[in-house]
C-alpha cells in the first residue's frame, strides 16, 4: 500500500462492540467526552449506570502503560440531569511507543458516539510561582514543541478527505467551556485562587524536563508543561468538536535562579574551607500522583459541574 493511503481505522468494528456491550439506550449517544490523565481517573466515580469496556476489548485502541492510569472506556450518567457522558480512564503517549493514530483513535471514537464537547484533564508541572502546586489550570493556549520540530499529531495521509489538511488552532480552546469552568468553580465556593488560567506545554518525555528546558519554556510564555493532551486536542478539532483542557499543577518544574558551581566549590575545598553541600531537587512521578490523589475530589466535582452547566442542545 503507498505511504499516501488513507488510512483504514476499525471505526465501524469498535462501534459495532460497544453497542453489543453497551445495553442502556441512555448510555449509547454521550453527549460529552472526558480524557481523564494521571490520578484523575477517580472522576468515574460521578458516574451513575456506569458500564466500562477494557480497552483490550476494542478494536483500535491501545493500551496505557503509565501508574496512575487505567484502560477502560466508561460510559455513564453525570450530574443531576443525568447527562450521557464517555470517559477515557487512561490514556496513550507517544513515549509509549504509541503511533499519532492510536493516540487519538479515543477521540475520534467520541465524535462517531455523538460527542460534541471534550474535557480533556491532565497532571502538568507548573513553570511558574504564580501557578502553586494544586492549582487547577484552565488553559487557553498551547506551546507544542513537539509538533514544531517534527512529531505533529496530524502528519500523514488524512483519514477522509473530508477532513481539512492544514488544521486552525488559534481557537483550540472553547471560551464557551472556559467560561463555565469558572462559573462551576464559583458555585461550589472554590476559593478564587483554585483556578488559573494559562498556557500549557507539551513535550514529548518521558524524562522530566531540566532547568534549562524548563526556563526555556517559561520564557516561551508556557505555564504548565506535561507531555500529554495536545495530539487528542488537534484531533478534536480536526473532528470539530469544541475543546476545555484542565490541567493540574501536580509539582513545580525545578528551575533554579543559578547554578551551582562545582569550580567554586572544588577551590574552597582546597583552600581548606568547609562546605555545606546544596541538597538536589529533582520532580518524581510519586509527587503528581500524590498530588493527582490529593486534589481528585476538587477535579471530580469541578468537571461534574462544568457537565450540568452544559447546555443540553448547544
Amino acid at each position: 500500500m503507498s505511504s499516501s493511503a488513507t488510512p483504514v481505522l476499525p471505526f465501524a468494528q469498535t462501534l459495532e462492540t460497544i453497542s453489543r456491550l453497551v445495553t442502556d439506550p441512555r448510555l449509547l449517544k454521550p453527549r460529552i467526552g472526558i480524557v481523564c490523565g494521571s490520578g484523575l481517573s477517580t472522576l468515574v466515580s460521578s458516574l451513575k449506570d456506569v458500564v466500562q469496556l477494557p480497552y483490550s476489548q476494542l478494536q483500535g485502541f491501545g493500551e496505557s502503560t503509565v501508574v496512575g492510569q487505567k484502560s477502560v472506556l466508561a460510559f455513564g450518567l453525570m450530574g443531576k440531569d443525568n447527562v450521557p457522558v464517555v470517559a477515557m480512564l487512561g490514556r496513550f503517549h507517544p513515549y509509549e511507543g504509541h503511533k499519532p493514530i492510536v493516540v487519538t483513535y479515543g477521540i475520534r471514537i467520541m465524535k462517531r458516539l455523538g460527542v460534541k464537547d471534550v474535557i480533556i484533564t491532565n497532571a502538568a508541572g507548573s513553570l511558574t510561582p504564580e501557578i502553586p502546586v494544586g492549582t487547577i489550570v484552565v488553559i487557553r493556549d498551547h506551546f507544542a514543541l513537539p509538533s514544531l520540530t517534527g512529531m505533529n499529531p496530524s502528519f500523514g495521509p488524512l483519514i477522509s478527505p473530508e477532513y481539512a489538511r492544514f488544521i486552525p488552532l488559534g481557537d483550540a480552546y472553547s471560551p464557551r467551556l472556559r467560561r463555565l469552568a469558572f462559573l462551576a468553580s464559583h458555585y461550589l465556593n472554590f476559593d478564587s485562587s483554585a483556578l488559573a488560567e494559562g498556557t500549557y506545554a507539551w513535550v514529548a518525555g518521558p524524562a522530566y524536563e531540566t532547568p534549562a528546558e524548563g526556563r526555556f519554556l517559561r520564557n516561551a510564555g508556557a505555564h504548565v508543561v506535561g507531555m500529554s493532551t495536545i495530539p487528542e486536542v488537534v484531533a478534536a478539532r480536526e473532528e470539530k468538536l469544541e475543546v476545555m483542557v484542565l490541567s493540574l499543577a501536580t509539582n513545580m518544574v525545578v528551575i533554579p535562579d543559578t547554578y551551582r558551581s562545582i569550580k567554586a566549590e572544588v577551590e574552597a575545598e582546597l583552600s581548606g574551607q568547609r562546605i555545606k553541600l546544596p541538597p538536589v531537587v529533582t520532580a518524581s512521578h510519586v509527587e503528581v500522583l500524590e498530588t493527582g490523589r490529593q486534589k481528585a475530589e476538587a477535579m471530580r466535582s469541578l468537571v461534574e459541574r462544568i457537565v450540568e452547566l452544559i447546555p443540553k442542545n448547544s
